[in-house]
């Protein structure tokens, strides 16, 4: 039996579905592709699965007022909605429906609180069978070797900034493990060092005068077009550099968290063509 993967999207905007090329996706697994299966989190649906499998209370249609019931508790009690979401994840994780289960969070703002809501809700509540059910809950989140937190930044001021405020948030809060950090979207370099010195030359003076004179203006936006976009490569550069620095003297219990480079595809391909030239970027970067 071939390998069984779930990605689940926990702020059902869409993106999953259009990436699969596929109708939108509900709480109940979608296959994908041959092993490759996709959800979107609702929290209705995951309370319905909760109460059957644990409060044993068989469910038909919705769930109505006590659904009302538990959004009024919810909006009260930090953590209840989130646990929820959490812990329907964490329950696949524990019952290996799948090898491997990737989850699209939610914005920074959001996944702090996601992930630590076993956590609030310990505190909260001291005896009985919720109790219970967060403790498995943080023994999955707390385990390096079963979860990991990835990051996704691009190669600017405030998002790398962010990025940074994330991973000791993450590690001040929780106890769940920072795997990697990716930074997607980082242009590549357009000229090796000799080649920079070339082009600078020739992008200025007289031989960018020579060179519009013989080929034509055209050849004036080429260079202006290749400068900006150098410009816009080495600033990157420099936030990058800063982020792999204070990862570095921020190592966390397996030493640093590693940077990974996924470089701009300077594509129009959208759906599953994008997916597939950015899972060849990244295994090109790992390997």
């Amino acid at each position: 039996m071939g390998k069984r993967t779930l990605v689940c999207e926990m702020d059902a905007k869409g993106a999953l579905a259009a990436a699969f090329d596929v109708t939108a996706l509900q709480f109940e697994p979608t296959e994908v592709a041959p092993g490759l299966h996709a959800m979107e989190m609702n929290t209705e649906d995951s309370l319905r699965e909760y109460l059957r499998l644990f409060v044993r209370i068989p469910f038909v249609g919705r769930i109505g007022p006590l659904a009302r019931t538990f959004d009024f508790v919810a909006d009260a009690a930090p953590g209840v909605k989130e646990i929820l979401a959490v812990g329907k994840l964490c329950y696949e994780v524990r019952e290996r429906h799948y090898d491997l289960v990737v989850v699209d969070a939610e914005a920074s703002g959001h996944i702090v609180a996601q992930i630590g809501a076993p956590t609030a809700i310990r505190q909260l509540v001291q005896v009985g069978l919720v109790r219970d059910q967060t403790n498995w809950m943080i023994d999955v989140l707390d385990d390096p070797a079963r979860t990991g937190l990835v990051i996704v930044t691009t190669p600017e001021e405030m998002p790398v900034t962010e990025t940074l405020e994330l991973v000791q948030r993450v590690r001040a809060d929780t106890g769940v493990d920072i795997a990697a950090v990716f930074a997607n979207r980082v242009l590549p370099a357009l000229f090796s060092e000799r080649e920079r010195d070339v082009f600078e030359r020739a992008s200025t003076g007289p031989a960018r005068e020579l060179l519009v004179e013989r080929i034509g203006k055209a050849v004036g936006t080429v260079l202006d077009a290749s400068a900006l976009v150098e410009a816009r490569r080495r600033v990157g550069a420099g936030h990058l550099d800063r982020l792999r620095a204070e990862l570095a003297d921020r190592p966390g219990p397996a030493g640093p968290v590693p940077l990974v480079i996924v470089p701009e595809l300077f594509t129009r391909a959208t759906g599953r063509r994008v997916v597939t030239l950015m899972a060849q970027a990244i295994e090109d970067e790992l390997v």
